[in-house]
């Protein structure tokens, strides 16, 4: 049989030519309207995203086009046939128990086709760590953002103005709002037991109280960060359908939706076969959308009323109901020699908590390793306390816990070198870890090059210059 053997190119500039020759005409397309808009056939392309390897190459962004054409579609861009739109009401409480919900008068109201309470979600609690949170309130509301009941109406109007006619009646209880008096003996206990503590950590590594005795100087400080609403450009938002199979399909500006399909596993008491959730393009996270939110609530009424069922949080939903970064409330006490040598620290952060724990464990157990700085100590204490409150419930967000306690122990380093009359960055040079250092957990440090980063973010600066 005859072969025939093809011509090799490789050559990057024939490449290219030999493209261009087979490419359509670079003609614009011109759309039938009256203000036409045209997008070019054929899109630039760098002969560096030609050639193999392309790794080191400045590569386009797959969505950065349809961003900028304004052809990105989100989930609020979505609709499908029949669907409705729900709307959820939230506690008008801090802190209560539910007596009684009535929902008649909402559902009597034209355009509402279903109504959804606590007692009607087949298993009422969720959490990526600790499954403390309910989908919606149905005997206790812990923090203004929870949701006591749903509506799914024709509209977002009618499903708002249905919000009001649903009666609740509270019985109010006392709420802690001070993570610090949320530890007293006489607090209120906001989930039952013997302490509103739910996470801790601890952390030893030598012996502080000596270092201290020993120490030319000792300073102690405390420090406080607030609560930080990611304020996504996308708020949440998701839409729940059946099919005929019994299977339904979310779609969802969810993170993680692995971790969310099994959420929504448990709380629809659901095989994970049955539920498809669909990942859309999301507007914005920073750590926001890392569990669910409505997606159980908009599951259950579209079940009930057999159509597709759409939920966009609001912005003040967003602000009560989603999730913020833990204020932290943390106490420093550093022992330092003349010559500005940190031989001890002991560190105690509290943080708020909120009403349910999310992404806690996570945040305490970071937030604790990091607190020391990345400076060699040889006496370490971290112990710290995750605490609830009546607050919004605190979670995941950009750092996980590391924002926090970085703003005290470099806060404290520059106080200590004013002190000393020190220059700052010399005093974060003479402690900074450096090849095989240890960690405050006895982690043996590899790859690190914190003291060339500031040699030469201090030359780029001018640092020298500027002090003089």
């Amino acid at each position: 049989m005859a072969t025939r053997t093809k011509d090799v190119q490789t050559d990057a500039d024939e490449l290219v030519t030999a493209r261009e020759a087979r490419a359509p005409a670079k003609q614009p397309l011109t759309l039938p309207a009256d203000d036409p808009v045209a997008f070019p056939l054929q899109l630039p392309e760098s002969k560096a995203r030609l050639q193999t390897p392309a790794v080191g190459q400045r590569a386009t962004r797959p969505d950065g086009r349809l961003h900028g054409l304004g052809q990105t579609q989100y989930i609020d861009d979505l609709t499908f046939p029949h669907m409705i739109h729900a709307k959820v009401l939230r506690s008008e409480h801090a802190h209560a128990r539910i007596v009684s919900i009535d929902t008649s008068s909402a559902e009597a109201m034209p355009g509402v086709l279903a109504t959804l309470t606590g007692k009607e979600i087949p298993r009422n609690s969720f959490g990526p760590t600790l499954q403390d949170q309910p989908v919606l309130a149905d005997d206790v509301v812990r923090h203004r953002g929870d949701g006591v009941a749903a509506v799914a109406a024709v509209t977002e109007q009618i499903a708002a103005d249905a919000l009001e006619k649903i009666k609740v009646e509270y019985e109010p209880l006392r709420p802690v709002f001070d993570p610090l008096e949320a530890l007293g003996d006489d607090a209120p206990r906001i989930h039952g037991g013997d302490t509103n503590i739910y996470a801790s950590k601890v952390i030893k590594k030598g012996d502080v109280e000596k270092a201290f005795a020993e120490s030319d100087h000792v300073f102690e400080r405390r420090y406080q960060t607030q609560m930080v609403e990611h304020v996504p450009l996308e708020p949440h938002a998701s839409i729940a359908s059946w099919d005929g199979n019994g299977r339904v399909s979310i779609w969802s500006s969810l993170g993680r939706i692995t971790l969310g399909r099994e959420d929504l596993a448990r709380t629809l008491e659901l095989p994970q076969s049955k539920i498809r959730l669909i990942g859309t393009i999301v507007g914005g996270n920073f750590g926001g959308k890392n569990e669910i939110t409505n997606e159980p609530i908009l599951a259950m009424l579209s079940r009930k009323t057999g159509r597709p069922v759409k939920s966009v949080f609001t912005r003040g939903d967003e602000f009560v109901s989603s999730t913020i970064r833990h204020p932290f409330t943390m106490d420093y006490k550093t022992g330092v020699m003349n010559d500005g040598t940190i031989i001890a620290r002991k560190i105690r952060i509290i943080l708020d908590g909120g009403a349910y724990c999310s992404w806690t464990g996570t945040t305490i157990g970071k937030g604790s390793i990091l607190a020391p700085g990345p400076y060699n100590i040889d006496n370490i204490h971290v112990e710290a306390y995750a605490v609830y409150t009546n607050k919004t419930t605190t979670g995941a967000m950009r750092g996980f816990g590391a924002p926090q306690v970085c703003f005290a122990y470099e806060s404290q380093m520059d106080e200590i070198a004013h002190k000393l009359g020190i220059d700052p960055l010399e005093i974060r040079l003479k402690n900074a870890f450096s090849e095989g250092s240890s960690s405050p957990t006895s982690q043996t440090l590899q790859a690190v090059a914190i003291k060339e980063s500031l040699n030469q973010a201090a030359q780029r600066f001018g640092w020298k210059e500027w002090q003089a």
